[in-house]
């Protein structure tokens, strides 16, 4: 595969083309503004959630003092932070790629940090992640890094991927849940249905026709298949919850039940921030403790995300990079700062976007329209929430089957590449983390090409990597150790 650019011979050099063409790349990428437009809603649609769900995990935790953000302010912060980042993202880094506060940190800012600070400073630390990030970006590191992973890992990274955004999607829709009794403890960790170990109820109903007109509309490369499902599972979710009158809160975190059009957004939360403080309140040991935890799983997250949407949208040259990868990565980093600012936690490049390319995006335009509908919804929030989490999954159940195609370029009949891979794939959603996969399937690989007497295969940043994710993986052994509480 030729590297797909910006410059050089071909389409990119006729002048019979709209600035609009020439500036997005759109004719080299094999798109069209309306694949673009489409994909742009898809991942919208795929990560509205967020809007949602954010403000529930920040606003329902206490910083050092017992104080608690406001949820209304937190949710106009998470639509105003996605927002201007993606937009960002679509302009400068002209990938199909969105972003939002990231799941995998506010946890970690909600329950790590929080409890040693107050939040300002707890979003300082947040600022100080992208300061990092784009640090490593200016110095030329994270690009080093990114081509130190070698190509089966690579590989395994978009399939693991793939496995969890299908976890996620199975999860949300309560087509999956726990099976642990609460009074017992016994049972599975998972099962069909959750708890009852069976389907029931008109959310799953809504969850297996979205899917299935979804899967039959892209299996026969009908346009906006994913889109069309999405849709259609919410117009019948609508009529049926009228009809039914069923409860709100038998369709999870996002029902779809009309509380209005209009919301007003409230800024107060802007610009609250405090980037020394955490240094004081919580010692230098523990605050850079949290601040490397921050560091690692934003890092790591975003990079496994990137190039998996490169892999899939067909972005990636022979070595697995994409165009703009610097400038890419450089906005990851200024989405963290944003949402340090914006006390909505690190805004970094969101999974959900594979959605999206699943529809034909493949450039900055999709990133653009997805920003637009992001600051649409400071206005709009009653209606971003009409969408039932039963409709919005399918796309990321569809998404994962298609990342797993992958799968067959993985040199399965090499031990010392399986495992890893494996490891990689499987701890993805095992863990429910995407950094401990990518962790796992590096050290493991390090350690089998090297105790095999292929060390030569290893490259000198995997090592470094190694070593930084075995801290990693220990670090609740070792902050204790450091005087540090983690």
């Amino acid at each position: 595969m030729t590297r797909l650019d910006e410059t050089g011979p071909g389409p990119a050099a006729r002048s019979d083309r709209s600035w609009l063409d020439r500036f997005f790349s759109i004719t080299e990428r094999g798109s069209t503004v309306s694949r673009e437009l489409r994909g742009g809603v898809t991942t919208f649609m795929a990560m509205a959630y967020i809007i949602v769900l954010n403000p529930i995990i920040l606003g329902g935790a206490e910083d050092i003092n017992g104080d608690t953000l406001n949820p209304a302010q937190l949710t106009t912060m998470t639509c105003l932070s996605a927002g201007l980042a993606t937009i960002v993202m679509g302009l400068v880094g002209r990938a199909p790629i969105a972003l939002a506060a990231a799941l995998g940190t506010t946890p970690i800012v909600a329950y790590q940090a929080a409890p040693h600070m107050a939040w300002p400073e707890a979003m300082g630390l947040v600022v100080w992640q992208g300061i990092v990030v784009i640090l490593l970006v200016v110095t030329g590191l994270r690009t080093m890094i990114m081509n130190a992973i070698p190509r089966t890992l690579n590989l395994a990274i978009g399939v693991g991927i793939g496995a969890f955004v299908a976890l996620i999607a199975f999860k949300d829709s309560g087509f999956l849940g726990s099976g642990i009794d609460p009074e017992t403890g016994s049972g599975t960790v998972l099962q069909l249905g959750g708890l009852e170990g069976h389907l029931q109820g008109w959310p799953i109903v809504i969850f297996v026709l979205s899917f299935l007109v979804a899967a039959i509309l892209v299996a026969r490369n009908v346009p906006g298949g994913i889109l069309i499902g999405i849709l259609t599972g919410t117009i019948v979710a609508v009529i049926v919850q009228y009809a039914a009158g069923l409860d709100p809160k038998s369709w999870g975190l996002q029902a779809p039940v009309f509380t209005g059009v209009f919301g007003a957004p409230d800024f107060s939360l802007l610009f609250q921030v405090d980037l020394l403080g955490a240094w004081t309140s919580a010692g230098i040991v523990s605050a850079g403790i949290i601040l490397f935890t921050l560091v690692l799983a934003g890092f790591f997250d975003a990079l496994g995300t990137c190039l998996a949407i490169g892999e899939k949208a067909g972005l990636t040259d022979d070595n697995g990079q994409m165009p703009h990868i610097n400038k890419i990565l450089a906005v990851d980093g200024a989405g963290a700062v944003a949402g340090g600012l914006t006390s909505s936690s690190a805004t970094l490049i969101f999974v959900e976007s594979t959605a999206g390319v699943a529809e034909g995006a493949r450039t900055g335009i999709a990133s653009v329209v997805t920003g637009a509908l992001f600051l649409a919804a400071l206005f709009f929030t009653p209606l971003t929430g009409v969408v039932p989490q039963q409709a919005a999954a399918v796309a990321l159940v569809i998404v994962g089957a298609m990342m797993m195609m992958q799968i067959g370029r993985i040199e399965w009949t090499d031990f010392t590449n399986a495992v890893p891979a494996f490891l990689t794939i499987v701890l993805m959603p095992f863990t429910y983390n995407i950094a401990n996969g990518i962790g796992a399937g590096i050290i493991v690989f390090t350690l089998l090409k090297s105790a095999t007497g292929r060390g030569r295969e290893v490259h000198w940043l995997m090592w470094v990597l190694t070593a930084v994710f075995a801290l990693h993986f220990g670090i609740a052994a070792v902050g204790p150790l450091l005087g540090a509480e983690v």
